[in-house]
């Protein structure tokens, strides 16, 4: 029997012990379809008759699990995350909201103006507001409390960039190229996990992290949610390395989250570190892309890396201190 059959058989179970509980109207006829899986190694299967649907999450079964502990945290601050209605995270079950297919990559495709971008994306960073601005005594006890993007963190991601993508993707050789991207890559790394102060952070706060359900912004993915400097989630949003958003409403977008948060930094301040984790965070998301395509032999995200690059080198050229890091990484890069 193949796994996603044995595993249909596993969500049917779990199912029917959720409809008897929770009394839902669902028959024995109800279709079990398995939905296209994002970079991680969670399943999930949709549960649908007639009008009725539900979403099957199938995760590592554990004593505790964070996506659960995180949603009644959210939920309670009205921040909108899909509702959870069963689980049983000892088996690696949770049964969840049915959020739909459109993420907002999606309905960004969809849209006829720079205005509804916009209003879309204004949306989505009044969610953010509400998560970065959540006290850290509300987190008092969990796992997320122990977890930060400290120097450590920050430069293992960039670490495993340079193994996957400057090492394996472009197979690079020369040592001081490498050494030149490791140290800039370094200081970049100093100066973030140096910076103050740390909120929590969603992690993946990006479009094809969010969902739209009748024009109403929805975040998931978030159970890796860890401490780290307001720029962060901001930086996913907006320095998305699978859309690019018009830069009139990303300076817009910029201002108005830092009007509405209270970091203690002034605005040169807040811009200059926004730049330092974009660089940071596109570098480690052409790591991911390239790693996925190595060890998973999962080529979709290869589209992503050309876009990725040159969001990159703008931001580069914005900082000359950086420049040896710049010309190190686009040498590599052109004569792969």
């Amino acid at each position: 029997m193949k796994l996603e059959q044995s595993e249909k058989i596993l969500v049917q179970e779990f199912f029917i012990s959720s409809v008897e509980k929770l009394k839902l109207d669902y028959s024995s006829g109800a279709i079990i379809d398995r939905l296209t899986g994002d970079a991680s190694t969670r399943r999930y299967y949709r549960v649908s008759e007639h009008s009725l649907s539900h979403v099957v999450c199938l995760d590592n079964p554990s004593e505790e699990n964070d996506f659960v502990t995180l949603n009644k945290l959210f939920a309670s601050n009205k921040i909108r995350v899909p509702g959870i209605y069963d689980y049983d995270v000892k088996k690696g079950y949770i049964l969840e909201e049915d959020l739909g297919d459109m993420t907002l990559l999606k309905y960004l495709a969809s849209l006829g103006s720079r205005e509804d971008e916009y209003k879309i994306y204004h949306a989505c960073i009044e969610e953010l507001v509400k998560i970065n601005s959540l006290g850290l005594d509300k987190i008092k006890g969990l796992s997320v409390e122990k977890r930060s993007f400290d120097f450590e963190k920050l430069m293992a991601e960039s670490r495993n960039t340079i193994e996957y993508f400057v090492l394996k993707y472009l197979k690079e050789t020369r040592d001081e190229i490498i050494y030149n991207i490791e140290s800039g890559l370094r200081r970049i790394c100093k100066l973030l996990s140096d910076a103050r102060p740390l909120v929590i952070c969603h992690r993946d706060y990006h479009s094809r992290n969010l969902m739209v359900k009748d024009g109403e912004v929805c975040i998931i993915d978030y159970q890796d949610a860890r401490l780290g400097l307001p720029q962060y989630d901001l930086v996913s949003l907006l320095e998305d390395c699978y859309y690019s958003i018009d830069n009139e409403n990303k300076k817009k977008l910029i201002a108005k989250y830092y009007d509405e948060t209270k970091t203690g930094q002034t605005f040169d301040e807040f811009c200059y570190l926004y730049d330092l984790m974009a660089v940071q965070r596109v570098f480690k998301a052409i790591g991911s892309f390239a790693m996925i395509t190595e060890l998973r032999k999962d080529y979709r995200y290869l589209k992503y890396i050309g876009f990725a690059m040159e969001k990159l080198r703008f931001l580069l050229f914005k900082h000359e201190e950086f420049s040896l890091l710049r010309k190190s990484i686009f040498e590599s890069y052109h004569e792969s």
